[in-house]
């Protein structure tokens, strides 16, 4: 006997309506793509404020606009006091690697000094020339096409920061608020469950940026102190680098390794190894000592998830996404273990209606 199914045409549009209105989500997403992306950002630096701000409240401040504005200026404050501390220098670096780059490339092409051997082994220089020589005009409108792509990226950088600053700021202010709004919506009975879900991924969130950003300059002074003990140029710029990759996950302080040690090996071979040993050592003690201490048990997350959760936020976003995805990952663990908890009590505890049966006689 053969099952007919129907369908009526009020379940086919209303399927028909929700799948254009993913797709159409999905679209708004990916033209604002760098507006959520400032938004992500902005909330992962609300939420490392905020504890600061939550301190001097409890410390006599009771206004939150007060308090915000006191943890606000002083946050500019330190980031202004390290750039004028460390911008001189690193331009003052920069300035002097550019000046020794036509040093380095004379080196290059004529077969001699630490980059001789690219030109010796490999013939590079033929090479370039053979592939500049085919480009032709393509290659100087890639040029002008880089500068034009260059300074779009400066002026979206400034954007970026300007607005992430503001978004941040407004976060703080307004953030309980908005918390309170949306936990009002739930129902009464539920409502006490969310909270304490929303506490745990604050918790989890918060700690990781803190703590991801304390690590990171941990690892920038100590490469810094390190570059200049040895006597490597350029070490308060290549601190900064290290500092900056760092906050990658996974790849970032290998990538960092790599540049740092081999302009190490360009100023001497006896720092070149010694970089790479300090490298080697530094991450064994920042993954089994530092991290564990910072961390705390603010975010527990498996090596598995970790390399996922970046390596599809790399994919997605790009570096933004691949700094995002270990604490979004957080969030999201923390609700599947809620899910999984609710789940476990509704199969272990008895209905409501349950009476045991009476006991046998003996």
């Amino acid at each position: 006997m053969e099952r007919v199914v129907r369908f009526s045409p009020r379940a086919v549009l209303v399927v028909i309506g929700l799948v254009l209105a993913t797709l159409l989500a999905l679209r708004l997403l990916w033209i604002t793509r760098d507006l959520v992306i400032w938004m992500l950002v902005a909330l992962f630096l609300a939420m490392a404020l905020n504890p600061a701000v939550e301190w001097v409240q409890r410390r006599g401040v009771r206004r939150r606009g007060a308090a915000v504005g006191l943890v606000f200026a002083a946050a500019i404050l330190v980031v202004v006091g390290v750039a004028a501390t460390f911008v001189p220098t690193l331009v003052r670096e920069v300035n002097d690697f550019a000046n020794a780059v036509p040093g380095y490339v004379e080196d290059l092409t004529k077969g001699r000094g630490k980059l001789g051997f690219l030109e010796r082994e490999y013939h590079i220089v033929e090479r370039i020339k053979e592939a500049m020589s085919t480009s032709g005009v393509a290659g100087i409108l890639g040029l002008t096409g880089t500068a034009l792509s260059v300074t779009k990226s400066v002026f979206n950088a400034i954007v970026a920061t300007i607005t992430i600053t503001f978004l941040t700021l407004f976060m703080l202010l307004e953030g309980p608020t908005w918390v309170e709004r949306f936990y009002a919506l739930l129902p009464d009975r539920s409502r006490p469950r969310w909270r304490r879900v929303g506490l745990d991924i604050y918790r989890s969130i918060g700690g990781y940026v803190t703590g991801n950003l304390a690590i990171s300059l941990i690892a920038g002074t100590a490469a810094t102190v390190v570059l200049l003990v040895l006597g490597v140029p350029y070490a308060v710029a290549l601190g900064l680098v290290v500092g900056i990759f760092d906050l990658i996950p996974l790849a970032g302080a290998t990538i960092a390794a790599v540049i740092v040690s081999t302009v190490g090996f360009l100023h001497t071979t006896t720092a070149g190894i010694v970089l790479v040993v300090y490298f080697v050592v530094y991450q064994q003690i920042e993954n089994q000592v530092i991290q564990p201490v910072v961390y705390g048990r603010t975010v527990r997350l498996s090596p598995l998830v970790v390399l996922v959760a970046v390596l599809a936020g790399a994919q997605i976003a790009g570096i933004v996404g691949a700094l995002g995805a270990i604490p979004i990952a957080a969030g999201i663990q923390v609700i599947v273990l809620d899910v999984l908890a609710q789940r476990g009590s509704r199969i272990v505890a008895p209905p409501e209606h349950y009476r045991p049966p009476p006991p046998a006689d003996a």
